[in-house]
């Protein structure tokens, strides 16, 4: 069927009505009863987790050529998804309110994460390899991967359909859309960091994937030649060549196999970014409330009308155009009631960031051990080590045997280097989809969006992420990333 075009009055993505310029074009109708509850019709959606949309309306222009008046938003959640969500809103005019449960922003999944800006590592972790990465962790207490098997319905479904993401093409595709993003996302950070003065120990040396065993490297070779594919710099280079860049591996430069440079990538600690930008939201005249959970909606027809909280002075609601859900692993929770059921679940990851003895013998480039799954990062007079994946439900409890490996790392790769034994050890819950393709775009609701669902690349595409859900509210498609598989 040929596309359309027709002037008629219609309401914009808020909902206001206005007379527009439109082209209809037909898509196929695709729906998902979510209100079946059933294990089997839960696990069909969580493997297509399309949101229903009868047809696509792209406005070209409005009736007498005007752009959009600025709107209302309300953002909810304050890691670096929301905070950098709420900027975008905000530096594009709109008026912007953010919200978070917690005391201060940055205070979830972004506290004390790997640091690293790691735009080399697009592969999202529902690769080929995975399940059996996952089955030979299994018997190892300390192993990169853990499971823990629970009676519950949601874990099961995740599970199911992170197994068929593990396809090869699937992969692929992931991976090229996760590229995309972070291209993108690195090129607003930069600007933002530049245009705003952000200080959060940032880091920019590059990243170094390390390599040491014949097997990982021989993997680390083919991952050279797709990221060239994708456009991210990277090569591979020597032992002796790596401990060039980065002195602090001459110790153990002898035990590589090889190493991946990656010298566009960055570190920095996401907890002073998201501090950082919260200042100049309210700088900016934003609104900010923290230790302000959220209870409920109050719904109209096709529409939220109002988002209900509890506070420190108690209950109250929050009237707004348009609201951004970027609540990390509670989002299902919001999405629900409307209809949505967000095909995300918590992984949990563990972290020691400790006190620098010896800056001289500190690496600045950050590290990846790709045969261990950690992660290291300069955070100005501290060092961040990171890894591990555990799946045990919303448990963010610190459990000592998974911190061991970081420490052990930490002692043999630097030795004498960072201060172990006063050393904060964190752990986190990742929003983590299936396919590691975050969810951003509109939900059922027309004036209810999502940015949501990045995993362990939340810091990497956060900044990305927010542009693009700016574009999509106003009705464009981001530059760049007409591929991307936005929602709704």
């Amino acid at each position: 069927m040929a596309a359309t075009g027709v002037v008629e009055p219609m309401k914009s993505n808020t909902g206001r009505k206005k007379a527009r310029l439109l082209i209809r074009i037909p898509r196929m109708k695709e729906t998902s009863k979510s209100a079946t509850k059933s294990p089997r019709a839960r696990t069909a959606f969580f493997m297509r987790y399309t949101v229903r949309h009868e047809k696509a309306v792209l406005p070209l222009v409005s009736f007498h050529g005007e752009k959009d008046p600025p709107m209302k938003i309300l953002v909810i959640g304050a890691g670096v998804i929301g905070v950098a969500t709420a900027w975008a809103l905000q530096e594009a005019g709109h008026t912007v309110t953010l919200v978070d449960a917690r005391e201060a922003p940055g205070r979830g999944a972004s506290y004390a994460n790997g640091a690293q800006i790691s735009v080399s590592h697009p592969q999202p972790w529902s690769s080929p390899r995975a399940p059996l990465i996952a089955l030979e962790s299994l018997t190892r207490e300390d192993g990169p991967f853990r499971w823990r098997p629970a009676l519950d319905t949601a874990q099961w479904c995740w599970l199911t359909a992170f197994l068929r993401e593990c396809l090869p093409s699937r992969h692929e595709r992931n991976t090229r859309a996760i590229a995309l993003l972070a291209r993108h996302s690195l090129q607003v950070l930069r600007r933002w960091r530049e245009a705003l003065g952000l200080e959060y120990d940032v880091q920019t040396r590059g990243i170094l994937h390390l390599f040491f065993t014949p097997r990982d490297w021989e993997t680390g070779r083919r991952h050279e030649a797709e990221l060239r594919e994708l456009g991210i710099a990277a090569r591979a280079i020597s032992p002796a060549e790596a401990a060039e860049i980065e002195p602090a591996l001459a110790p153990v430069a002898a035990k590589l196999c090889g190493a991946l440079y990656a010298p566009e990538d960055e570190s920095g600690d996401a907890r002073r970014f998201c501090e950082e930008m919260v200042a100049r939201l309210r700088q900016a005249g934003a609104e900010v409330l923290f230790e302000t959970r959220w209870s409920g909606w109050r719904l109209g027809k096709g529409r939220c009308e109002a988002a209900r909280f509890e506070g420190p002075a108690g209950a109250f609601e929050l009237t707004a155009e348009a609201i951004v859900v970027c609540a990390g692993v509670d989002s299902p929770r919001l999405l629900a009631p409307l209809g949505m059921e967000a095909p995300i679940y918590p992984v949990k990851g563990y972290s020691l960031t400790a006190p620098i003895l010896a800056p001289e013998r500190a690496p600045t480039a950050s590290l990846t051990d790709e045969s261990k799954r950690i992660v290291c990062s300069r955070l100005g007079n501290r060092l961040r080590f990171a890894g591990t994946a555990e799946i045990a439900g919303y448990d963010d409890s610190v459990r000592p045997e998974r911190i061991a490996p970081l420490k052990r790392w930490a002692e043999v790769m630097l030795p004498g280097v960072a201060d172990l034994e006063a050393a904060e050890a964190w752990a986190g819950l990742r929003p983590m989809t299936p396919s590691g393709v975050p969810l951003i775009g509109r939900s059922p609701m027309a004036n209810v969006w999502v940015n949501t669902g990045h995993g362990s690349l939340g810091w990497t595409l956060a900044c990305g992420s927010a542009q693009a859900l700016l574009a999509r509210l106003e009705g464009k498609t981001p530059p760049g990333l007409e591929a991307f598989p936005f929602v709704g």
